[in-house]
């Protein structure tokens, strides 16, 4: 099953992670206020890096050392992610 890491930018400049099967279905509940509490008040926001894993222990796992990164780390990991 694929799953994926990734991190949105909130509208007060924070960085929320998480993990999903459906990274536009995610979004989409993220900006509708029912993704999770910490962004229902940050809205909107934008995904700015987004991950590939082939099951859920693995983006779970990401998930979890990605939220133990410090901003700097995590502004590095978001400068990879390629945009078209």
């Amino acid at each position: 099953m694929t799953c994926y890491c990734y991190i949105l930018e909130c509208a007060d400049g924070t960085y929320y992670t998480g993990w999903t099967l459906d990274p536009d279905r995610r979004l989409k509940q993220h900006n509708k206020g029912s993704g999770a509490k910490y962004t229902s008040t940050r809205r909107p926001v934008k995904l700015v890096y987004l991950e590939l894993h082939s099951n859920r222990s693995d983006a779970m796992k990401r998930e979890i050392a990605i939220k133990k990164m410090k901003r700097v780390q995590k502004e590095g990991l978001i400068k990879t992610m390629k945009r078209p």
